[in-house]
């Protein structure tokens, strides 16, 4: 992956610095034209591998936007248990959950080395107050992220467990396509773990259905690096047949393919 801290800003006091402009770009929304590109510059701080952006009940007073890196929200019940809520990349905004109550309901922790554009929330109110266009176009950012866990929520409800990981793969392999890096060849920098607990799925679960996966054709695992063979069979996939009737079909391919491992065609048509 190419190094994107500076994709966005400049030096400014030994720090970097973006400007209004380049913060609406890297969100995916128009730019507030009334306002001077220079008129407002945004801090960029830099996270490391493993620390906590904020933690739940700390005072709100800043929304982060992810120039670079990877990360996880999280609840955390008493007993210490982890809910993974999402994982924000590069163009996502983290802190909106501390609006309401004015106090962080999540914890957000680095997955790797993460550069972060720091959104002071009376500087953002205030601004959108003079310039109303800007107030707008950050409710639409707002607006998205609640989308996005509104699908994911039904997601949950209505899918089998294969189909759920199949589709966290394609909806993972869209957005490096997004920010421009491969959708076909790609590093999870979350843990199975951590992914059966955003799919609502066990460990166990997670691993056996990428390795069923990986068995048809359908991708390629090598601990954490994934190939998406066959996007368009992930993202319509409902169910595996039992793995009993995998291996007969699969055996069956090999001697047909010459021993070169090809998705049976009785096994796509169960997809």
């Amino acid at each position: 992956m190419q190094s994107s801290a500076m994709e966005a800003g400049r030096q400014r006091q030994g720090r970097l610095w973006s400007n209004l402009k380049e913060v609406c770009d890297l969100l995916h929304i128009p730019a507030a034209c009334t306002i001077s590109s220079e008129e407002l510059l945004f801090q960029h701080v830099q996270f490391k591998t493993g620390q906590r952006i904020h933690t739940i009940g700390q005072p709100f007073d800043t929304l982060y936007i992810v120039n670079s890196g990877f990360l996880k929200t999280v609840l955390i019940d008493e007993f210490g248990n982890e809910q993974v809520l999402s994982f924000p990349m590069k163009g996502d905004m983290l802190g909106v959950d501390g609006i309401h109550t004015k106090h962080y309901s999540s914890e957000a922790v680095a997955l790797s080395d993460c550069d972060l554009i720091l959104l002071p929330f009376k500087k953002l109110t205030a601004l959108g107050r003079i310039h109303l266009e800007l107030e707008n176009v950050m409710y639409g950012v707002m607006s998205r992220e609640l989308v996005r866990e509104q699908a994911m929520i039904g997601m949950l409800g209505a899918l089998s467990a294969e189909a759920r990981v199949a589709r966290f793969l394609v909806a993972l392999a869209e957005r490096f396509a997004q920010m421009g890096y491969s959708s076909k060849l790609f590093n999870l920098r979350m843990t199975r773990h951590e992914i059966g607990s955003y799919l609502g799925l066990t460990l166990e679960t997670v691993s056996r259905t990428l390795s069923a996966f990986n068995e048809i054709g359908l991708i390629t695992v090598d601990q954490r690096t994934i190939g998406i063979k066959d996007p368009e069979a992930l993202k319509t996939l409902r169910r595996l047949p039992p793995s009993r009737s995998r291996a007969k079909q699969l055996a069956a391919s090999k001697i047909k393919s010459g021993n070169e491992p090809q998705p049976a065609p009785q096994l796509l048509a169960a997809l």
